[in-house]
């Protein structure tokens, strides 16, 4: 066995690695399960988990774009009752924690999910707050810091799970949007989710996405990843998932040398299923080569 310790802990939750999905990219692990073992993993992060099942949005609703996609998806999935009885029954069956991404179009949504999902065998919970919030005219809640801090207290009084903040990017000050998290009772901020963004064919001469706007992945946005991670990193004490372009070992230590207790890999799997498992090689391989024994020490080692 190699003589490093990857394992870190996150609101009582020990991972035996800091590498996990990001929602949206991996379903439940079902698609990927005959490329990647799945209890290599720290964690596997769910696709958004709503209290109804959602369609999502019209077609055509993903664009490739240089350096990394568009996607317009629209958050579809088939609702908390399926989601327990198929995923979850599936997901046990592995060695991983489990994560869930939880959607909703009003606070009392995130709140019955949230409920509902509080007396199963989940480890954390992961409230996406990128959703437009219908009540108050479609502006996401992750965007006005004073709803942050709502919706964060709000859903902390209905969760016996541990919660994760998602972040949007879409914000003018990321360390004000993450204060407002940790005082709403957050145990810890993942981010960032992706920056809107659009393309249009020249051909057609109309939007390529039926949704006019869609969210920007890949390692195009990276450096915008980074950079917020380490922000958020100097204004909270919360733990963070970093996530945001992330393709290989390399990349997963930025964001965790920027501050992050934990890394999520997204589009890279639509590129490479395996692409999880080569980010925990990379990380372990950099720590062998630097004769770092323990994860931790590289957690937040650039100021």
């Amino acid at each position: 066995m190699k003589d490093i310790n990857t394992e870190v802990t996150i609101a009582g939750i020990t991972f035996k690695n800091p590498v996990t999905t990001a929602s949206g990219t991996f379903g439940s692990g079902m698609e990927y399960s005959d490329y990647v073992d799945l209890s290599r993993l720290g964690a596997v992060t769910t696709k958004g988990v709503s209290l109804t099942p959602w369609e999502g949005n019209p077609t055509p609703r993903v664009a490739e774009t240089y350096g990394g996609m568009l996607n317009a998806i629209g958050l579809q999935n088939p609702g908390i009752d399926v989601f327990i009885q198929r995923d979850l029954t599936f997901l046990r069956s592995y060695d991983t924690r489990i994560i869930v991404n939880v959607v909703g179009k009003t606070e009392e949504e995130y709140c019955e999910v949230v409920e509902r999902l509080s007396d199963y065998d989940v480890d954390m919970l992961e409230i996406n707050i990128s959703c437009p919030n219908v009540k108050e005219g479609g502006i996401a809640f992750g965007q006005d810091p004073a709803r942050v801090e709502a919706i964060t207290s709000k859903v902390r009084r209905y969760s016996k799970k541990p919660i994760i903040i998602k972040l949007s990017p879409n914000v003018t000050d990321i360390a004000e949007t993450a204060r407002a998290a940790e005082a709403g009772g957050a145990d810890a901020i993942s981010l960032i989710n992706t920056l809107t963004g659009m393309k249009i064919d020249i051909e057609r001469r109309t939007f390529l996405l039926a949704n006019k706007t869609g969210g920007l992945s890949g390692p195009a946005i990276k450096p915008i990843a980074v950079r917020m991670v380490y922000q958020a990193a100097n204004a909270v004490k919360l733990p963070i998932i970093g996530m945001g372009g992330i393709m290989d070992g390399e990349d997963a230590l930025e964001f965790i040398m920027a501050g992050a207790s934990m890394v999520a890999v997204g589009t890279a799997n639509f590129i490479n299923p395996k692409a999880t498992e080569e980010v925990i090689d990379g990380i372990e391989a950099y720590m062998m080569r630097k004769n770092i024994k323990d994860i931790k020490d590289l957690i937040g080692c650039v100021r």
